[in-house]
């Protein structure tokens, strides 16, 4: 296991979760957190290396298996990974020669909460364009 940081997103929310996005301005700090998050799934090749481990049967997978479904170089592969690991969002182990790769629900499920509206809130109506 690497001694990589991960972020807390905090448990101050009214639900024992995380402040909601859409129900209070984020601070300063947090924000900066969230930002180094939300960069790290800006990128096509890294959201659908988070998807294809995400959605594997068993819940992991082999570095081996997601380097062939991408048109690029097993070291560009590897440095998407390894934005991925440091935001928190996956894990790794290594086994052998190959590294396996798993998703950190903690985090994915922190980053729902947090864009998710309370319950029994109604959406904001669109405003219409000037």
């Amino acid at each position: 296991m690497s001694n990589q940081e991960f972020v807390v997103l905090g448990q101050d929310g009214p639900d024992g979760c995380c402040p909601r996005l859409l129900t209070a301005p984020l601070p300063e700090d947090r924000a900066v957190e969230l930002a180094k998050v939300f960069k790290a799934l800006g990128d096509p090749v890294r959201l659908r290396l988070l998807s294809m481990i995400a959605s594997r049967a068993g819940g992991e997978v082999c570095v081996c298996d997601l380097t062939p479904a991408f048109d690029l170089a097993q070291p560009t592969i590897s440095h998407h990974l390894k934005l991925l690991r440091e935001a928190g969002l996956i894990a790794s182990e290594r086994r052998g020669t190959w590294v396996y790769y798993r998703v950190l629900p903690e985090m994915t499920d922190r980053l729902a909460a947090l864009l998710t509206r309370p319950a029994g809130q109604a959406p904001e109506p669109a405003e219409a364009p000037s």
